[in-house]
């Protein structure tokens, strides 16, 4: 089978990427549309907020000081390469573990929605504001020294998700095929 009908046979992963972008992208557009100038909408009172952000930088806002013209060469050829492998992987991947696809399916997505952004905006909207209240916060304080998150969108919740579970699917055994006698 050549790689192009190998992609084709693909495809529902390529839908579902395309799913998740579609979410971050409506989603992120709904927010630059409603929300600039509002300081915060309160979801659900000390977890949850909804506040417009812009990220120069990368994740965590890494990167926001370097020079403009190098910060969008890191974050835009690094990121199309891990995008091409991605592609790779769900292309040529194999069968042993029913997880991987997914999970590479939601990086892709996120990785092309947060690249969007980049491309068309030259930074990403962030919106997604979480803290951690009550005990849980204080034990989140003195573990880490706090409970509140950075911003973050739809695009970085696949991509980590997607993490997580490709994480997940390397801890777990995989099955071994009967060897033919």
């Amino acid at each position: 089978m050549s790689y192009l009908q190998q992609l084709r046979a693909q495809g529902r992963w390529f839908g579902l990427a395309a799913v998740a972008i579609v979410i971050d992208q409506a989603t992120k557009a709904w927010v630059h549309a409603n929300m600039p100038g509002e300081p915060r909408w309160e979801l659900i009172p000390g977890w949850l907020n909804v506040v417009y952000s812009r990220n120069p930088g990368g994740l965590f806002g890494f990167f926001s000081d370097l020079a403009p013209f190098w910060r969008g060469m890191l974050l835009t050829v690094v990121p199309l390469f891990a995008i091409a492998m991605i592609v790779h992987f769900i292309v040529l991947g194999d069968e042993e573990n029913r997880f991987t696809r997914p999970a590479l399916t939601l990086i892709l997505g996120g990785a092309l929605g947060n690249l969007i952004d980049r491309i068309f905006r030259g930074e990403v909207i962030d919106f997604i504001d979480a803290q951690a209240s009550g005990g849980l916060g204080d034990w989140l304080v003195k573990q880490f020294g706090t409970a509140h998150w950075h911003t973050f969108n739809f695009a970085d919740s696949f991509i980590v998700c997607g993490a997580i579970l490709l994480l997940i699917t390397s801890f777990r055994p995989t099955r071994r095929k009967p060897i033919d006698s």
